[in-house]
Formats: structure tokens, sequence, C-alpha cells
């Protein structure tokens, strides 16, 4: 049973945001709220830190201090650890199953990644990461839709079960985009087909896959409107574009194959982080 949903705090407008929107989801769903400030610390020693174990930074209790006068009613605990902060942070959010961190995507130069310490988070830990930029749209109590990303002949359980729990708790539709890409030809047939018909009955046959993986979790969530789309182009230019009208979108990351492998972000989650303007939420799975 989840007891709480984790936010990391820094004091930052990222985290400010990232707390806004974790204590929203946590009285949803009728959890606490946990808020994480991590001091870096060799050894889990706040005296090399140079930081009281009992003293957060005034930055760090006036959001704490803000939520609380929003949400009198929740369960908010805030709490300083030391250690490094992607390993701190991971190892929270998967004591309670859900963590919720402040991203600020893209820097001033295009092609330059800030918030390194979100994206190896997503990147490793084993629960739920829901990135929220600072300034951002989408919020728990918005009904905008619930948007994934699914591969219609490798469905992940665990991404689809995310997507319409979060749809069914907010009332939400669950939006349900597979992009493709059109095989290059010649294609040979008994009668000459127009490149057209030949890419209508593709992406037909790619709607009825993706449909087949929707159906179980319709029956589960039978109150979860579900709308299924296959766009032809590129995965992640087809998401952000489906974003615009979204609440939260929800990607997976495949666990390495391997022990020895390091984990990843697929090039398709690392670009919606980074452009998308609403909470990404990056969910492990097979």
């Amino acid at each position: 049973m989840n007891h709480s949903v984790v936010v990391g705090i820094d004091g930052s407008a990222q985290s400010a945001a990232a707390a806004g929107w974790a204590a929203e989801e946590a009285r949803r769903t009728g959890r606490a709220l946990r808020m994480v400030h991590v001091v870096h610390a060799e050894g889990g020693d706040f005296a090399r830190a140079g930081q009281p174990a009992d003293r957060l930074p005034r930055s760090v209790t006036e959001i704490r201090d803000r939520i609380s006068a929003v949400l009198p009613d929740l369960e908010t605990t805030c709490e300083q650890v030391p250690g490094t902060p992607s390993y701190a942070l991971a190892a929270a959010g998967e004591r309670d199953g859900l963590l919720v961190l402040g991203s600020r995507g893209l820097g001033g130069v295009t092609g330059l990644l800030v918030g390194s310490v979100g994206l190896r988070v997503a990147a490793h830990a084993r629960c739920p990461v829901v990135l929220v930029r600072g300034g951002a749209g989408g919020t728990p109590g918005e009904r905008g839709e619930v948007l994934v990303g699914v591969q219609g002949d490798r469905p992940c359980d665990a991404v689809l079960a995310f997507a319409f729990d979060q749809a069914a708790r907010r009332g939400a539709v669950l939006r349900a985009v597979e992009a493709r890409t059109t095989p290059a030809g010649p294609y040979r047939t008994q009668a000459p087909l127009e490149q057209q018909a030949i890419t209508r009955s593709l992406t037909a046959d790619r709607l009825v896959h993706l449909q087949d993986a929707l159906g179980r979790w319709r029956e589960r969530f039978p109150d979860v409107r579900t709308r299924a789309e296959v766009v032809d182009g590129g995965a992640a230019e087809a998401l952000l574009e489906a974003s615009h009208g979204a609440s939260l979108v929800v990607l997976g990351r495949r666990a390495p194959g391997h022990p020895m492998a390091a984990p990843r972000l697929g090039p398709v989650t690392h670009v919606v982080i980074h452009r998308a303007r609403v909470p990404v939420a990056v969910v492990l799975h097979d």
C-alpha cells in the first residue's frame, strides 16, 4: 500500500511547482505528502555537509508552509536527509511508490540539457517518477486528457495501469497514441495501389492492435473514456503535439535487459521530458 506521495524539494521554483502538484495528488488519492530535502553529504554525515540535521533552509520551509496553508487538512511532513540527491530521492520514492520532482526542461542554449538530478532519478528509480516544470500547465485537479505513449504490439502493463489509474482518479479521458513510420516501398500487389491507400491500410492494422492492447484495461476501468490514435511520423513530435490538451503525459522506461547494463531513458522519453509543457510521468516496465 502506498502511504505517501514523495516530492523532492530544494527551495527552487521548479521544486515549488513539483510540491504543489504532489500535494494535489496526495489530496486526491487520500495519501500523505512527504517532502524530502537532500543535503549532499558523504557517508550520510550532516556535519560534513555543514548543515544541522534539524534545520531546513528557509526557502524549503516557505514552500512547506504555503502547502500547509492551502491544504491544512493534508498530512504533510518535511524532512532533511543526507546523501547524493539522485540516489537519496530515488530511494525515498521507492519506499512509497511515487516520486515527484521539479524539471527545468531545456536551457537557454538549444540542446543544452539541465535538471540533471531529475534525469538521473527518472532513469534509475524503480517507482514512477513525475517531472513537473515550473510554470507548466496541468495539475491533478484539471480534467485535461491523460496522454500515454503506447506500442500496440508491445503493450506495457505497468505503463497502462498507471495511465488508466490517473485518468480514473481525475475523471479524464485517456488518450493513447502510437506513432508509426510507413515502411519504404516498393509494394508488390496483384493490383496497383496508391501510396495513400497503403498507408491507410497499415495504419488501420496498427489501430486494431492498439485497441486490443487497451481492451482489458477498459474492462478494469469501465468509467474511463478512451481515445486510441495511430499517427504517422516520429513518436516524440506526435506526443508533444498531442500534449497540448493534456494534464499529464505518461511514458515508459524499459528495464535494463542485463543486471550490469546502465539504466537509461529512451530517446523519445528524453525529448518529451525536456520539451513538454505539462507534467511527464516515467514508468518502469519490463
